[in-house]
């Protein structure tokens, strides 16, 4: 018994990975499609798609009964990730697979602060800390005054914003309904967020764009699944480190794929933020409570 409980921890950090690459496969996909369709119809269409993995969650659904104000937030956290998707899939065409990628760190972050402002979480000096930390590596890896921030840069930081209000409305969510219902209703209510933004800029895709989009749909929803199975089986303050491969993984990736230059200030300042990340998610596994600071994949969903 006792070796399965050590065993446990490497299986965690396999699933892990493997979220990782799944990760890492749906930004890159992104970029290889290009700018063709616009940002709004790629989002509409990856979800849409995507909603034919509904189908085993349809009856814990129709069974649940939601009151008025559960129907808003509902709505409310459809609308927050619809926006967040629009920015990121902006974001994705227009900027290096990398910084994309090390922005995305701070969505957990955003979540501390929404925490101690939305939801009486204390927010201790070490936290403070924690938090300056990850801002100075969002410095680090914008340097404005030493390079032009583009407007995917500033896309990126707002999709990492609203991704974190995503977050914090779920975790409210999550304490009132099954998560099969809380996944379920995002599917849907992003979907038809997304819709308008789709028909206003409508470009028809070929056979191939679509395929393309249900393999970022397939690949988005492996993740969460593999991620799931990473908690199962180990402490988040384990797991989390684990996640700083994505930003090795999409360098190289941009590098070897897409001629992108490798930057080492977009690494170091991802690093700085993961760490400041992975200080908070241990610090409240030593605590021994509930966390509140996600995984850095969670936020997206």
């Amino acid at each position: 018994m006792e070796t399965a409980r050590t065993a446990r921890p490497m299986v965690g950090i396999f699933w892990m990975l493997v979220t990782g690459l799944c990760f890492v496969a749906v930004t890159a996909i992104v970029k290889f499609l290009g700018p063709r369709i616009p940002p709004a119809e790629q989002a509409f269409l990856r979800y849409f798609l995507g909603l034919a993995f509904l189908l085993p969650m349809l009856r814990p659904m129709l069974r649940t009964r939601l009151s008025g104000r559960m129907w808003g937030m509902f709505a409310a956290r459809g609308v927050f990730h619809a926006m967040g998707v629009m920015l990121w899939f902006y974001a994705m065409t227009r900027i290096p697979l990398a910084e994309v990628t090390a922005i995305n760190y701070l969505a957990p972050v955003y979540v501390t602060l929404g925490a101690a402002l939305f939801l009486g979480e204390k927010l201790a000096l070490r936290r403070i800390v924690a938090v300056l930390v990850a801002l100075l590596g969002a410095a680090v890896i914008l340097r404005p005054g030493f390079r032009v921030v583009e407007p995917g840069h500033m896309a990126m930081l707002l999709a990492a914003v609203v991704f974190g209000g995503s977050y914090l409305l779920a975790k409210v969510m999550a304490d009132r309904v099954s998560a099969p219902v809380v996944v379920g209703m995002l599917s849907i209510w992003v979907t038809a967020a997304l819709a308008p933004f789709a028909y206003a800029v409508w470009v028809t895709p070929t056979l191939t764009e679509l395929a393309i989009l249900f393999g970022v749909a397939c690949f988005a929803t492996a993740g969460h699944y593999t991620m799931t199975l990473a908690f199962a089986a180990a402490p988040v303050a384990v797991t989390q480190p684990v996640t700083f491969l994505q930003l090795v993984w999409a360098t190289a990736l941009g590098a070897v794929v897409f001629a992108e230059p490798v930057d080492i200030w977009v690494v170091l300042g991802g690093g700085l933020i993961l760490g400041s990340v992975t200080f908070i998610t241990w610090r409240e596994a030593m605590l021994n409570r509930q966390p509140i600071t996600p995984p850095t994949p969670a936020t997206k969903v």
